[in-house]
Order: structure tokens, then C-alpha cells, then sequence
């Protein structure tokens, strides 16, 4: 059981979201508004993000695949969102949850076959779902059989030249060949054997020995590439999400990090970088239907971050400024307008995203007391948590983040208002972060446990025959937090996210667009939308004022009548019309 569960309590609602006077308005049009349908559909998307082992077991073999995705479309479609980010779902090893690949045209057995894959796609599109998938260019596995068939080629190999491999430093070469680090902890090189069985050269790899990275000076690595994302284009998927989009381009000659102060290190960010997704936008252009892509960017210095969405590289990338911001009104409004203000000249819409896979789950953030995100180590696993006040944020981070001007990712439970598990014994973990730092870092498995669908103990209909999950961890307090509990549930945060959704998709001021800041107080973040939508966000401790009488078309959490009239509470939003907008 997480930390502060008692805190939550029975009913999933309790600060009711929608109600009389404060829920979706029945006139609302469901239609997609004309504007939106004259420019490309990833302009406004809100996608969900599927982690395909954790998402449903549809074979009862315990873990997620595809046939438990396709039986739960209809559920996605209703929630309404615009399509879905499938993690990795190709042949691997899973040494890295996926991101170790082995075959990139082939689906891993334990999550289906290409055929169904395709079923899938076609029974998305039917539901106006689009697919986008995980491509991860910058490594692969260490059982894919170009790397086997270097391991086998010997140095100085064709074969080798299509990764990093390099002689060591010092005697014997017994040192690796620089001072890199790998992402997982511990260094960056690994040594192998060769054929002979004495030891040989290293290989690089940014993350675990099991993926070495590519190196992408080779044009058989970018021919193989482009092929790889025309197959997947062929079988009809909307477009890919890049895994580590900056790291693919090396420096040359690979020099070590230390002296790198005042540029980019030399792993990432490197020029070249640029003209293979020039390329890139080449071949997904060349398809119909507004092909696009995703770019996965931890990078902190906004201009830089938007080179990578110049009009002929990549479409989008995900926002992780707000991710890692503090719960803070002045923190959150400069998240906003850097990142407004950095897409502009690009032409580029924002992407927000509150967690992923890769990070703690938004409601044991925002229920700390340092409510920011880094990927310092331990990722502060085991401090206090307030899993009450955690959810009042997560559910006022959803209608600001659906506000905003630009598209929208979901990760896969945010819906039902999921916490971080961190009390996983140390003999189910089984993230290579925690491996790799012996237990300095917890890693992320936390945020992967599987999602409860309904009943009133674990497995929680992951599955059809009640078999246990790959990671059997989930608390019992999730039968108050599952899909059948919550849905058609007044006040829930799945039917928050619902009615948010409808009336995003049907508003003609919300998605891509402008949007025009209200003066507020220091605590408030107070802004229009045009077609005369307002949105109010109360970080403050205090109760705020609003029009009297309020219009309200959905609201957070309870509103509150003070001597002054309606009040917004503390972390609460509040979406309202605006008869006299000036955005």
C-alpha cells in the first residue's frame, strides 16, 4: 500500500468534479470544430500513452499484449481521446522494458503478432483513433543480429563500423576508451570477448550493456533506418514517437565529456543530428494523412529545443519543463511562456505532458512537499507523500495542461489518478537503473505496474483468468481507483477526464491557438482562450473570487461561497465562458 493512502478514502470522489452548475454543458456541439479540421490533426491531439506489458492481459498469461489493447479501445475511444503512443512493442530481449530491440519490423511474441498488429491499427482508425509507435534509433539489442554480427566480424569489421567500437585505453587495454557514462549508472563502455576468447574492444552504449548504441556516421544504420519507418508507414501507423531524439549523433571522434562546459556534451545535440530528421520528414511526407512525429527531448535550453521542430525536421516535442516544475503558479506561468515563446518562430504547437513511463506518476509528485521532478538519484523514493492533496493537484494539472494552447499527452492511469508504487520488494524490480546502481536509484518500475480494471482485489481484471501480473504489486486501495469503479462516477477523476476531453475536442478556442493572460493574483494563473473560454488555476493556500455568478463549463474540484460570493478553492481549476475575451 502507498504512502498516505488512508488519506484518499472511500470514493473516488469526493470534491466533485461535475455536477449541477459545474459540469459539461448539455448544449455543447460534439462535432470537431471547422477550424480544427483545416489544419493537421497532430496540432491539437491529445494522445495516451500505452505501456503495452502493464496496459491489459487479454491471454491470461499475466502480461499486457495486443489483444488486451484491442479489447479495450472502445474504453479509449470513449474517454475521447484522439489516438495512442504505443511503447515498444517489437521482438526483445526486454532487458529495458522494450527499449532493447531485436527485430524493429516485428512484434515480441509475448505481446502478439504483426498480423494482429495490424488488426489493431484498423480497428483504431474505425474508432477515429490514431496510432503512433515507439522507434528508438539511437540503440538496439544486443541480440539483434547486426551487433551479433559484429561480435562475430572481428575489429576493423563493415560490420563493427555500424556501432561504436573502440580499443581500450592503458595496458592490455584493460581501461574503457573514454570517460562517457551510461544513463543506467556505471560507465558507458563495455568490453567484449572476441572470437578467440581474449579480451577484446569495447562497444559504446548509453544505457545498458544489453543496448549498444548505433553509430549513426554509417549510411548503412540511415538506410536501414528509413526502411524501417517506411515499413511501418506501409502497415498505416500515424506516425512515431523518437526515443532520446538528440543523442543518435555522436562527436567525432568521441572525446571525453570532461572540458565539454559552455557546449553540448559530445553524446548529444550534435549538429548532424539535424539532417537525419531532415531525412526523416522527407519519407513521412511522402505519405497521406499527415503523417508525423514526437520528439523525446530533455533539453533545457529552449532554443536549442526547437531547432529540432524547424518547419522540415520533426513535427512535435514532448514538453518536460512542466514535468519537472515545482506545484508553483510563478514556476508554471515561466514553463508557459518559455515554451510559447520558444515554438513561435518555429511554427511548431506545444506538446504538455505530466508523466511517462520513465517518471514518478503525478500524483506522488504533487503530493510531496518538493513537488518538482529531476532525474537526480533515488528519485526522491520514500519520502512523505499526501496522496489527497497529490490528487487535488493531479486533477487541476489536467485542466490546465488541456487548456493550453498546443496537443496533449496522457500516460496510461493518469486517468484513474494511479500514485507511484514505491513499496516493490527488491526481488520483483526489475528496471536496469536499479540493477545497474545497486539499488542506489529505485528506477521505475513504480509507474509501471499494471492498471486495475475493475473488481475488488488484485489483479483487478488486468487479466481474463486472474492470473497474476508480471509485476504483482498492486495496492489493494486500487479497487476505489479502477476503470469500473470510477466511470460513470460523479466527481471521479476518469469522468474529470472525460467530460475535459469532450469539451476540448468540441470547443473551437481550445487545442493549437492563441492564448491571453487576465491579471491575477500571485498565486492564480488566470488566462483566455478565444470563443470565450477562461481558465483559473488556485496554487495558492486561500480561497479566490470568481464572476459572480460564475459560468462554469467544469471544475476541478468543489467550488465554495464565501461572503463575497463563489470562490475557488485552494488547488482547484476552473474552466468558465468568458463573455468578454480578449484572446
Amino acid at each position: 500500500m502507498g504512502p498516505g493512502v488512508e488519506g484518499v478514502g472511500p470514493g473516488v470522489g469526493t470534491d466533485p468534479g461535475v455536477g449541477p452548475g459545474m459540469g459539461t454543458d448539455p448544449g455543447v456541439d460534439d462535432r470537431r470544430p471547422a477550424a480544427r479540421e483545416a489544419r493537421p490533426w497532430w496540432r491539437d491531439a491529445v494522445l495516451y500513452q500505452v505501456y503495452p506489458r502493464s496496459f491489459a492481459d487479454g491471454n491470461g498469461d499475466g502480461a499486457g499484449d495486443l489483444a488486451g489493447l484491442r479489447a479495450r479501445l472502445p474504453y479509449l475511444a470513449g474517454l475521447g481521446v484522439d489516438g495512442l503512443w504505443i511503447s515498444p512493442w517489437y521482438v526483445s530481449p526486454l532487458a529495458d522494458g522494450g527499449y532493447d530491440v531485436a527485430d524493429y519490423r516485428d512484434i515480441d511474441p509475448l505481446f502478439g503478432t504483426l498480423d494482429e498488429a495490424g488488426r489493431l491499427i484498423g480497428e483504431a482508425h474505425a474508432l477515429g483513433l490514431r496510432i503512433i509507435v515507439d522507434l528508438v534509433p539511437n540503440h538496439c539489442s544486443e541480440q539483434h543480429p547486426w551487433f551479433r554480427a559484429a561480435l562475430a566480424a572481428g575489429p576493423g569489421s563493415p560490420e563493427r563500423a555500424r556501432f561504436h567500437f573502440r580499443p581500450g585505453r592503458g595496458p592490455d587495454g584493460r581501461l574503457p576508451p573514454g570517460d562517457w557514462q551510461s544513463h543506467f549508472g556505471g560507465p558507458a563502455w563495455s568490453r567484449i570477448d572476441e572470437a578467440d576468447g581474449r579480451p577484446g574492444e569495447w562497444y559504446l552504449h548509453l544505457f545498458a550493456p544489453e543496448q549498444p548504441d548505433w553509430n549513426w556516421d554509417n549510411p548503412e544504420v540511415r538506410a536501414e533506418f528509413e526502411s524501417v519507418l517506411r515499413f511501418w508507414l506501409d502497415r498505416g501507423v500515424d506516425g512515431f514517437r523518437i526515443d532520446v531524439t538528440d543523442h543518435l549523433v555522436k562527436e567525432s571522434g568521441l572525446p571525453d565529456s570532461a572540458g565539454h562546459h559552455g557546449r553540448p556534451d559530445p553524446w548529444r545535440d550534435q549538429e548532424g543530428v539535424h539532417q537525419v530528421y531532415r531525412e526523416w520528414r522527407q519519407v513521412v511526407d511522402s505519405y497521406p494523412g499527415d503523417r508525423t512525429f514526437v520528439a523525446e527531448l530533455w533539453e533545457n535550453h529552449p532554443e536549442r529545443f526547437c531547432r529540432y521542430l524547424r518547419p522540415d525536421e520533426l513535427h512535435t516535442a514532448f514538453n518536460f519543463a512542466l514535468l519537472r516544475a515545482p506545484w508553483d503558479a510563478a514556476g508554471f506561468r515561466r514553463v508557459i511562456e518559455d515554451t510559447l515563446a520558444a515554438h513561435s518562430p518555429v511554427g511548431a504547437p506545444p506538446v504538455w505532458v505530466l508523466s511517462n513511463h520513465d517518471t514518478t506518476r503525478t500524483v506522488t509528485r504533487y503530493g510531496r512537499a518538493d513537488s518538482g521532478y529531476g532525474f537526480d538519484r533515488e528519485r526522491r523514493h520514500g519520502l512523505p507523500v499526501d496522496l489527497a492533496l497529490g490528487t487535488r493537484r493531479a486533477r487541476a494539472a489536467a485542466l490546465l495542461t488541456l487548456a493550453l494552447p498546443g496537443g496533449a499527452y496522457l500516460y496510461q492511469g493518469e486517468e484513474l489518478g494511479l500514485w507511484e508504487v514505491e513499496d516493490i520488494p527488491d526481488r520483483l524490480r526489475q528496471d536496469p537503473v536499479w540493477l545497474r546502481t545497486n539499488g542506489v536509484d529505485r528506477g521505475r518500475d513504480g509507474c509501471r505496474v499494471p492498471l486495475p480494471w475493475s473488481g475488488d482485489r488484485p489483479p483487478f481484471g488486468f487479466g481474463p483468468d486472474g492470473a497474476r501480473p508480471w509485476l504483482d504489486v498492486q495496492p489493494d486501495a486500487w479497487r476505489e481507483f479502477s476503470v469500473a469503479a470510477q466511470l460513470g462516477a460523479p466527481g471521479s477523476l476518469l469522468e474529470l477526464y472525460r467530460a475535459a476531453l469532450r469539451l476540448r475536442g468540441a470547443h473551437p478556442g481550445l487545442g493549437d491557438g492563441p492564448m491571453c493572460w487576465l491579471p491575477s493574483e500571485p498565486q492564480v494563473l488566470d488566462f483566455t482562450r478565444p470563443g470565450g473560454f477562461r481558465c483559473l488555476v488556485n496554487f495558492g493556500p486561500r480561497p479566490v473570487p470568481l464572476p459572480s455568478p460564475p459560468d462554469v463549463l467544469l471544475v476541478s474540484g468543489g467550488l465554495v461561497q464565501t461572503a463575497e460570493g463563489t470562490a475557488l478553492p485552494a488547488d482547484t481549476a476552473v474552466w468558465l465562458r468568458h463573455t468578454l475575451s480578449t484572446a
